[in-house]
């Protein structure tokens, strides 16, 4: 999976840079234009979109808390620093470093690493969830002429809310009969393939055993709120950023639904997040998305696109940095560490197919 990635990310930053050099050729960068785009920026805006980003993660705590409060209470600010070093790892080291997380959160509870997994592929899914539900809500709510594109991006919003509903009543299904559920899918899939069948059970398996954290209703409209709370600050992150370029008009008038748009996205342009080398595919993927859909010139497009980075992703990494020197932690350590447990893990359940969470 990792080769896997690097051949993907090395692809997509290959071909981003032949347009860069066409485009260039055709078009010249005007870099002077980029720098002054910077410096008009309103800064204010951006710091206020920092800080809901950072308000997020407290967000993600007190979730991950509650996830895990049938077994352990814990404070939610106790596991801050569980999901800080987390997505710094995630942001220096890429997507090898996401069991870092659950890893972190399993070595200061004292609780199983197969419960955290667990957690993990819960939270996973309740950001995509709510994610979603906000996309298909304010595009489905956008009002005429409000988008570009709007007859396939309304359907992309009704479609994300058809799948949000699918993935709502999946969950419920999972959480009630979970077992049921596993040995079905893993007999469907198995027809094509045993080891295939037996991934997917254990999938499965490993995901009914996160949701049976939330033994009430109350507690998954909790977990809900706090994911749609969360990724509403994101939302507004998005929004504050690219109004902060307001020598773009295109950026600086930049409405909610527009916004909506461009940050799913730039969630699809981060699936294969590399190493450093992710970066730059992101920034050019999302300048050419800003570019494209909203007509904002190439320098104004770059630039937002890099500070939507530095903001959304990036601005984390000097408060994890510190919080590692005083946890006494290295990331490189730490995602081999959670890697070898993960494998290690996934083995003892690949001897024990009985296992059901």
């Amino acid at each position: 999976m990792k080769k896997k990635q690097w051949i993907l990310g090395l692809a997509a930053l290959a071909a981003l840079a032949a347009l860069l050099v066409y485009a260039q050729n055709k078009h010249p960068f005007d870099f002077h234009a980029f720098a002054e785009q910077l410096r008009l920026a309103d800064w204010r805006k951006i710091a206020v979109a920092v800080a809901c980003i950072y308000i997020g993660y407290a967000f993600r705590a007190a979730r991950w808390a509650l996830l895990i409060k049938p077994h352990k209470k814990v404070s939610p600010f106790s596991l801050m620093g569980t999901q800080v070093i987390g997505f710094t790892a995630v942001a220096l080291i890429g997507r090898v470093a996401d069991p870092v997380r659950p890893y972190l959160v399993s070595k200061k509870t004292g609780l199983p690493l197969s419960s955290q997994v667990a957690v993990y592929i819960v939270e996973r899914l309740f950001d995509a969830g709510s994610m979603a539900l906000i996309f298909s809500t304010v595009i489905l709510l956008a009002p005429q002429g409000a988008l570009p594109h709007a007859e396939i991006v309304k359907k992309a919003g009704y479609w994300g809310l058809i799948l949000t509903l699918a993935g709502g009543l999946f969950l419920v299904a999972v959480r009630m009969a979970g077992g049921l559920v596993a040995s079905f899918l893993e007999a469907t899939f198995g027809l094509v393939s045993a080891k295939l069948g037996h991934a997917v059970g254990h999938k499965i398996r490993t995901f009914r055993a996160g949701l049976d954290t939330m033994r009430t209703l109350g507690d998954f409209g909790l977990v809900s709120l706090l994911s749609l709370v969360m990724w509403g600050l994101i939302t507004l992150a998005y929004l504050e950023t690219t109004q902060a370029f307001v020598a773009s008009p295109q950026l600086a008038t930049m409405t909610l639904p527009k916004c909506t748009l461009l940050l799913a996205f730039s969630g699809v342009a981060s699936v294969f997040q590399l190493p450093v080398l992710g970066w730059f595919t992101q920034i050019g993927l999302v300048a050419a998305a800003i570019a494209s859909f909203y007509g904002a010139a190439p320098e104004a497009s770059t630039a937002c696109a890099a500070t939507l980075l530095l903001v959304s992703f990036l601005a984390i990494v000097p408060v994890g940095l510190i919080w590692a020197q005083f946890e006494h932690v290295s990331l490189r350590k730490l995602t081999a560490e959670s890697g070898q447990a993960k494998d290690e893990m996934a083995e003892e359940k690949t001897e024990s197919p009985e296992w059901d969470g």
